[in-house]
């Protein structure tokens, strides 16, 4: 299995002097715990995660430390930028560590325990093309990958269409990642509305090639930020 095959495609960005305040109500809206930043241009700069917004002077949560271990420490004054920054570029990370397309999950997962993240931009030459994530993605890939084939040149057919089916819609689910192996699809992501789910199986149910389709879409609920699992998800855990 490769990148281009597990990662998410539909890669919410922000840009270098976006505020603070956008870059958060982003991952917010979008139920993402990171952002690839990206620049006019088009170029990936660096990425903004959830981490970078613990030690914060707007929640006392900045570091607090005295003049002589300021001192010997140093880095006091990035660690005011850190703190008090406005825009996104005073707080993201530079030079994200990425992933070609055709990185296998070994090198993903070799990447992100070496370098401790928790997310990859993947990248086709200097552009940005997807982002894998082991929050949501890793997992389902490694319940699949003991008992399910390496997909075909067919499975990443019908992965493209699929996608296509689904991700054109106003009730796509945010983040849809779609994974294939020998016609069986397993659709991810998250939803806010019940109707989503159902428009979305319906949709990957109609493409030529698909077997039968498995429902990991999670529901939010917009108001209280509350997180459920799929039926069929919550079935299985019971099951085992």
């Amino acid at each position: 299995m490769r990148a281009h095959q597990i990662m998410t495609r539909s890669v919410v960005t922000i840009a270098p002097d976006a505020t603070i305040i956008e870059a958060a109500n982003t991952m917010l809206r979008h139920h993402v715990s990171g952002l690839p930043v990206v620049d006019a241009a088009g170029a990936l700069v660096g990425i903004v995660s959830q981490g970078d917004f613990i030690r914060r002077s707007e929640i006392g949560t900045q570091r607090r430390r005295g003049r002589w271990l300021r001192i010997l420490l140093g880095d006091s004054a990035v660690d005011y930028v850190q703190e008090h920054g406005r825009r996104v570029s005073d707080v993201m990370t530079s030079d994200p560590v990425t992933v070609t397309q055709d990185a296998t999950l070994e090198e993903i997962v070799n990447a992100m325990e070496t370098n401790g993240v928790k997310r990859l931009p993947v990248m086709d030459g200097a552009r940005l093309v997807g982002i894998v994530s082991r929050t949501n993605l890793m997992q389902a890939v490694a319940s699949l990958a003991h008992e399910i084939p390496d997909p075909t040149a067919d499975d990443d057919h019908i992965r493209s269409r699929v996608f296509a089916a689904i991700d054109k819609n106003d009730w796509s689910p945010f983040g849809l990642n779609v994974i294939v192996r020998d016609g069986i699809v397993h659709l991810s992501g998250v939803i806010t509305d019940e109707r989503s789910r159902q428009a979305a199986i319906v949709a990957a149910q109609n493409v030529v090639g698909v077997n039968k389709v498995h429902d990991h879409l999670c529901w939010v609920d917009t108001m209280s930020g509350m997180l459920l699992k799929s039926p069929e998800d919550i079935e299985m855990a019971k099951a085992g």
